[in-house]
């Protein structure tokens, strides 16, 4: 097989048709790059004993005490693994914008698929969450191997379609998920900005953790077009033609500003924000989620 590091960047995870082949490539590669246990940021304070019953690990069983007692007992750990992680992708037709090996969609998705292999491996349980104007998909909380499958197909089949509306999605969101959860959200931000600031306000108040992947594309963030060019609207039917060097110097005073809201925004409300293009390894990606899962867990 290949380098794995090779798999990171967006060209290879390209040519990977599987959900599930894509995700455990991409992790294990990237796990492997860090020279990491699996199970990052579990806790190894041991607890106590007791006896061991059929089913059992036998990983933990503690050999010594077996040779003083000629009993088996297992070692008990003060567990931190046991998160509760949603994975909300933002499935609207901007999303479908793409001109590099991995749409916006694409890419947020392959993010999303890494986490729920990454998290079920660290025995954590994962909920899934796709949509765009409303709730498409909504997989709750599970850690099973069978649930891993259900979220790999609904993400590959998931086709991004109609406007954003987070008010709305928000809202069932935090009714969806009761509980504290550390939410990944992976968008464009595309839509109305004050409905999501208010949206994603809602979720901290409600107790969850966040960690924001702000997705755009390379045209979006640099704005490479010279020629005559008819740009057209992916939620709306409004275009515009127009020579984009006239526009190219405001468009990105005006995108920066954007930006600049939504991370200072972010960091009023505690949440972890990354600008993510998806001509970046995904590597960079998932190095975010450990950092934000090691601040989670320092908070526990």
């Amino acid at each position: 097989m290949p380098d794995s590091k090779n798999y990171l960047h967006p060209e290879a995870i390209r040519r990977i048709a599987s959900m599930e082949l894509r995700a455990r490539n991409i992790v294990e590669g990237f796990l492997s790059g860090m020279h990491r246990s699996p199970y990052f940021g579990q806790s190894v304070e041991f607890v106590q004993h007791r006896q061991y019953v059929p089913g059992d690990d036998l990983r933990h069983i503690d050999w010594k005490v077996w040779g003083r007692q000629d009993r088996l007992y297992i070692k008990q750990y003060e567990e931190d693994t046991n998160l509760r992680c949603t994975l909300l992708v933002d499935g609207s037709a901007s999303m479908n914008y793409g001109r590099g090996p991995l749409n916006k969609f694409d890419y947020a998705a392959t993010i999303a698929a890494c986490l729920a292999y990454l998290s079920l491996r660290q025995q954590d349980s994962v909920g899934l969450t796709l949509f765009d104007q409303e709730i498409r998909t909504k997989l709750p909380w599970r850690s099973s191997r069978t649930h891993l499958q259900a979220i790999y197909r609904s993400l590959q089949q998931a086709k991004p379609t109609d406007k954003t509306d987070l008010t709305k999605v928000f809202r069932e969101i935090n009714d969806t998920y009761p509980k504290r959860s550390l939410m990944v959200i992976a968008s464009d931000f595309l839509g109305s900005e004050k409905e999501t600031l208010r949206g994603l306000g809602s979720l901290r108040k409600a107790g969850h953790d966040i960690l924001v992947f702000h997705i755009l594309d390379d045209d979006e963030l640099d704005f490479p077009f010279n020629d005559p060019t008819r740009f057209e609207g992916m939620e709306s039917v409004d275009h515009l033609t127009c020579n984009p060097r006239s526009l190219r110097e405001g468009y990105l005073e005006a995108l920066e500003r954007f930006l600049n809201r939504i991370r200072h925004a972010c960091a009023g409300l505690r949440i972890d924000y990354q600008l993510i293009r998806t001509s970046k390894n995904v590597d960079a990606a998932l190095s975010a989620y450990l950092s934000a899962r090691m601040a989670h867990m320092r908070k526990r």
